[in-house]
């Protein structure tokens, strides 16, 4: 009880002091004694108030630094990066050897989003503190936002050279090391079996990845051995980004063999939304004896480490328009190669169930009843430089070639991806 009444007075005489300091024009008391109660107002959440003493202490105190300092890194935990500059750069002229107001003041360049001017202030400092190493890791983090990991690189390395046990330079030289793979070849196998008399059928996929400054590129391989054949496809995706916030996907693919359309091509424009979500429009277009359009897009939303997308498809034909869709969830762990998926989906359309499309022309028939679940586990070693992944599915389907009758469909795969400079 009395603990409770003792932390509401002091509440109530850190609130009172801070009206009252706001109210005068110039200060009176005790400074060393206003600071520390400025420090817990704005350590409580009151940072408004606490900034109004703090500016009404320097009308008295202009080069109490402690002070100034601290108010530039209240200015740069609002976002207020303008203001928070200024003090810093008022500071750092009266005193240039003060360690910790160079790493306040790089970080708010850092959070600013203006790297250069971080790099140029981490060079400054490291005149005043050479080997510093928290100033080597902000200088190799500038670097690396200025776009050249390599340069963060050899930063981090000086810096291990000096310290091996440090363990923030260690996981920052891994983060930098994946990043500078920009190439990547993988291989995929998925095989389905059926409750039918069908034969399982098996699909593999070679693809080699390279991540440029224009956005990703892959070159792929199919081949699928279905219904006692063999077939292979040729295959291209492609993720420009146009500017920021907004990318495309691009795909093309040709194949000679029946098993695979003799022509496929696809289209999509994504864009980033407000409060984390993402939105798309596009467009596949598959060629086999003849030709089909499929209208789709995409609703996407992360919150935390979850990530959930709505995707339908809509597949106009002589008997009507076909609707189907996939909702899909996943939950990331340390990074974008390592999570856990659940997907589910209504509805069928060709670019999903290539394998069974001409019994759905013969049959001039578009609505196919279907209903899939799915579940996927991807990981990575230690270092992220292999990365592996597990599927697994079940689909009731409508058999195409014969109206009415439904079967069902056993899918596993499995996933490896190296990734190298």
């Amino acid at each position: 009880m009395l603990k409770s009444v003792f932390k509401l007075t002091s509440i109530a005489i850190m609130l009172i002091s801070s009206t009252l300091f706001s109210q005068q024009k110039s200060f009176n008391g005790d400074p060393d004694l206003a600071f520390e109660t400025a420090r817990k107002m704005a350590f409580d959440g009151q940072r408004r108030q606490a900034q109004d003493t703090l500016l009404l202490l320097l009308t008295k105190y202009p080069d109490y630094l402690d002070i100034r300092d601290f108010l530039a890194s209240t200015y740069a935990w609002d976002g207020n990066y303008v203001s928070a500059r200024k003090e810093f750069k008022y500071v750092l002229q009266k005193d240039s050897e003060r360690q910790t107001t160079w790493v306040a003041a790089i970080n708010n360049e850092l959070w600013a989003e203006v790297p250069f001017s971080a790099l140029k202030m981490s060079n400054e400092a490291l005149t005043y503190f050479p080997n510093n190493e928290e100033l080597m890791l902000l200088k190799a983090r500038a670097e690396a936002n200025s776009k050249n990991p390599k340069e963060a690189l050899i930063t981090v390395d000086a810096l291990l050279v000096s310290n091996p046990n440090n363990q923030k330079a260690i996981e920052y030289k891994e983060s930098l090391t994946q990043k500078l793979r920009f190439n990547s070849i993988g291989i995929n196998y998925n095989i389905d079996l059926y409750s039918e008399v069908f034969d399982p059928m098996q699909y593999y996929t070679l693809n080699y990845s390279r991540a440029t400054k224009f956005g990703s590129i892959t070159a792929k391989v199919n081949f699928n051995r279905r219904f006692q054949d063999n077939g292979f496809q040729f295959e291209m995706d492609m993720y420009p980004r146009i500017m920021k916030g907004l990318y495309a996907y691009l795909n093309v693919g040709f194949s000679d063999s029946y098993l695979f359309p003799k022509s496929r091509f696809g289209a999509e424009l994504y864009k980033s939304l407000p409060h984390s979500f993402e939105a798309s429009l596009g467009i596949r277009t598959l060629k086999h004896s003849s030709t089909t359009n499929i209208f789709t897009g995409s609703v996407g939303w992360y919150t935390g480490n979850s990530y959930f997308s709505l995707r339908p498809y809509v597949t106009p034909g002589d008997a009507g328009s076909s609707i189907s869709g996939t909702l899909t969830y996943r939950l990331y762990r340390s990074d974008a190669d390592n999570y856990f998926e659940i997907s589910a989906g209504m509805g069928y359309s060709p670019d999903e169930y290539e394998q069974f499309y001409e019994g759905a022309i013969e049959n001039k028939k578009v609505n196919f009843e279907s209903q899939k679940m799915k579940f996927g586990y991807y990981f990575t070693s230690k270092d992220s430089k292999n990365a592996w992944g597990t599927q697994a599915g079940i689909t009731h389907q409508e058999i195409t070639f014969d109206q009415g009758k439904f079967f069902w469909i056993y899918s596993l795969g499995v996933t490896y991806k190296l990734k190298f400079k």
